[in-house]
């Protein structure tokens, strides 16, 4: 049964490997570290027992901390970092920052980021910019504002009349 489960996670961390770029000690890891897992759920499912969620989710984190101390850094080129679990994401969703019971404007106070910064890959947001550019984004919010303000204005300045 041993062979069974290696086969399992070979394929599991095979899939992982397919999505992005990983060294051969991160799948080496990956690959031991999702062995140890299926092996836990085996034996768990042998003795007719659940798993405690918090054991999978702290040893998962365990394994994967961050390895940086300014949270800036998480943000790199092809890959975010979650600084809640160590996960490497292209964009960090607010799904997965809703699993660790935040939303992504807590997210941004804890760890010290400003509310307009992207939680995604840089390389991600520099192809969502260049895409809102060739659509014309920038002239179209920018006319937007314009005509906003003139309504503004005009409301603003138009005298009030009263119907008796």
């Amino acid at each position: 049964m041993a062979k069974r489960l290696l086969e399992i996670a070979a394929a599991i961390v095979k899939a992982q490997a397919s999505v992005g770029r990983i060294s051969s000690e991160e799948i080496e890891q990956s690959l031991t570290n999702t062995f140890l897992v299926l092996r836990r759920m085996q034996n768990a499912e042998a003795q007719d027992e659940l798993l405690e969620p918090e054991i999978v989710v702290a040893q998962k984190s365990a394994a994967k901390k961050p390895e940086f101390l300014d949270p800036k850094d998480s943000i790199r080129e092809s890959k975010i970092v979650c600084l809640e679990c160590g996960i490497e994401m292209k964009q960090l969703t607010r799904k997965h920052i809703g699993s660790h019971g935040l939303t992504p404007r807590d997210y941004k106070k804890k760890w010290g980021f400003t509310m307009r910064q992207s939680l995604s890959a840089k390389s991600l947001s520099r192809t969502r910019s260049r895409a809102a550019k060739k659509r014309g984004l920038p002239e179209n919010l920018v006319k937007f504002q314009e005509e906003r303000r003139r309504k503004a204005a005009k409301s603003s300045s138009a005298p009030v009349t009263s119907r008796i």
